[in-house]
């Protein structure tokens, strides 16, 4: 949070002085700063909580710099925007930013809405304070010292949540026609001005396009109607999925015009970050519905249970719903990892070519075939398509394609650790898995359409092995040829064979074995003992001439000890 603190603080001087006076009045870049600040605080990650206190923070520094404060700490005073008071652009930006902070308390509410219903009615009221905060703003715009640039531009903004508010409530014709007013404003300014705030213009009117045919659609609209179905053949797809169209489109018609549009949109996508996250878009659509779908399934259980009815053994539209739906879920799975495989294929080549560089290993390609073999094992077991014998063809056959590009990224990681034979007995798993694959698309015709080249994979195959040969043989010669007496393995430290040589790995590796430690013990002989025995039988000679007799000296004794004449 601080280092977004300090990372809004720059941006924030530099927008609110590009608020200032135009030429023609007070004037502000109402799109230009509410789409700058939303990709910088958040909304590039659908972080709407971390972009609502961004807006909180920047109310509080605009009514600083003001001194348009609401009270002291102890009591609140109540202040509103009025007309005599606009002499500056950020009065006009403080109320855009009370409405960007309830806008996006909104959006943060009806994300939590899908696990929790009862928020929908909060999010709605906080839409509703989001739509009356902008139509303020418009009120402060009529006033003469604003420019028609920034008149223009809050009228839009205004169009744009009365339409948000309407389409939450279903209300869909009041919604479509905010919703083309919007359209309508944007793409006149886009017209008019620089090619720079054109594209702003653009981007925005995109944004509402699908909004407005979606309205169309639930009005009754037969253009609309027509476009979707049209938009979902040419996409692709067969089968029993195709059959089940009409059903999706009168059950779950919103989800459905999520995946045709990014479905469409996804193909045309050239860099490959938009195009991933165009399939994380739809990945997390259809998480939601099938979750939906599967809380309507349990109540249409139930009230089967208590009808009682003959019709337990027939699937029901719901069922075929969810069915289709994890198709698509299964299906945009797919894909996502294909490119990604495709992708990592790319820049595996490359460090093929830069030994110096460091870039994927085939064991990364090794877990995204896995997880496509995953996605294909669960399509073959959908509900309702265990009859369809034309697409479990299909499903069979993608997955033998896969597990050839599996088996072949297992066999160059055995190939990176040397192990010939075992790369060379998965190479040749791969030319089985490649044949079988090859006799088994001629009767399903478009079924390699989609699918990664064979035959491609086939050629690489043959010359990987030609090459794995040619490298063990190379392997082979250059080791050495050793003795069978110096590969004898002696399991004895490096200090009790000094005198003998032999070939011993792991005296070259972290833990050599060079002494014993702790050492054994070993016998020492100690410090002997000696006990005189002889003492008791040896005979010493008299020394009684040598002990004075007492008694015999008297008192001249003692005067010659004492002068010592007597020693």
């Amino acid at each position: 949070m601080a280092a977004d603190k300090q990372s809004e603080a720059k941006p924030s001087l530099t927008e609110e002085n590009k608020e200032n006076l135009h030429e023609g009045g007070l004037g502000l870049e109402i799109l230009q700063i509410i789409k700058e600040s939303q990709q910088q605080h958040g909304l590039r990650h659908g972080d709407y909580q971390r972009y609502r206190g961004y807006c909180s923070r920047r109310l509080r520094r605009l009514r600083k710099t003001l001194g348009f404060k609401m009270g002291n700490r102890h009591k609140f005073v109540g202040k509103k925007v009025t007309v005599e008071i606009l002499s500056d652009s950020r009065y006009l930006l403080l109320v855009l930013m009370e409405a960007e902070r309830a806008w996006s308390y909104a959006m943060q509410l009806k994300q939590e809405a899908n696990t929790e219903p009862r928020k929908k009615f909060h999010l709605l009221a906080r839409l509703r304070k989001a739509a009356k905060h902008s139509e303020k703003l418009e009120k402060l715009c009529e006033s003469p010292r604003v420019d028609a640039k920034t008149k223009l531009e809050a009228q839009a903004y205004t169009a744009y949540l009365n339409g948000m508010v309407h389409f939450e409530l279903q209300e869909w014709k009041l919604a479509m026609e905010a919703f083309n007013k919007c359209k309508t404003i944007y793409e006149k300014l886009a017209s008019a001005f620089t090619e720079e705030l054109a594209v702003l213009y653009r981007q925005r009117v995109d944004e509402i396009s699908p909004n407005i045919r979606y309205c169309a659609y639930n009005i009754g609209d037969q253009n609309a109607i027509n476009d979707l179905m049209q938009m979902r053949l040419t996409g692709g797809g067969g089968g029993m999925m195709a059959e089940k169209l009409e059903v999706i489109t009168e059950l779950c018609p919103f989800t459905f015009f999520i995946y045709l549009y990014i479905n469409v949109f996804s193909v045309q996508a050239v860099n490959e970050e938009t195009k991933e996250h165009l399939y994380e878009t739809l990945l997390a659509e259809c998480r939601d519905t099938i979750q939906a779908v599967r809380e309507e399934l349990k109540s249409e259980a139930k009230q089967r249970e208590r009808s009682s009815d003959n019709e337990s053994g027939k699937i029901s539209n719901l069922q075929f719903l969810h069915s289709y739906l994890t198709y698509i879920k299964l299906c945009t799975l797919v894909k996502r990892n294909e490119s990604m495989a495709h992708t990592l294929q790319a820049k595996l080549k490359e460090t093929g070519a830069d030994e110096n560089k460091r870039g994927p290993r085939p064991q990364d390609l090794i877990r995204l075939y896995d997880i496509i073999l995953q996605s294909l094992a669960e399509l073959s077991t959908l509900q309702g398509l265990e009859d369809d014998h034309t697409f479990q063809k299909e499903v069979s056959l993608k997955t033998l394609v896969y597990k050839a590009y599996r088996c072949f990224f297992i066999a160059q990681s055995y190939v990176l650790v040397k192990k010939w034979s075992e790369a060379l007995v998965l190479y040749e798993r791969v030319l089985k898995y490649a044949k079988e694959v090859q006799s088994k698309a001629k009767n399903l015709n478009n079924s390699l359409k989609d699918l990664p080249d064979v035959q491609e994979l086939i050629a690489e195959v043959n010359a990987e092995k030609y090459s794995l040969q040619a490298a063990a043989i190379l392997d082979t010669d250059e080791t050495p040829e050793v003795n069978s007496q110096q590969q004898v393995k002696d399991n004895r430290p490096l200090c009790e064979h000094l005198d003998n040589f032999h070939l011993d790995k792991t005296l070259v590796g972290k833990h050599p074995s060079l002494v014993q430690f702790p050492p054994e013990f070993q016998p020492i002989p100690c410090k002997p003992l000696f006990f005189d025995l002889a003492l008791n039988h040896v005979a010493f000679p008299p020394l009684d001439d040598k002990v004075e007799q007492k008694g015999k000296g008297g008192l001249t004794g003692y005067i010659k000890g004492i002068f010592g004449f007597g020693s």
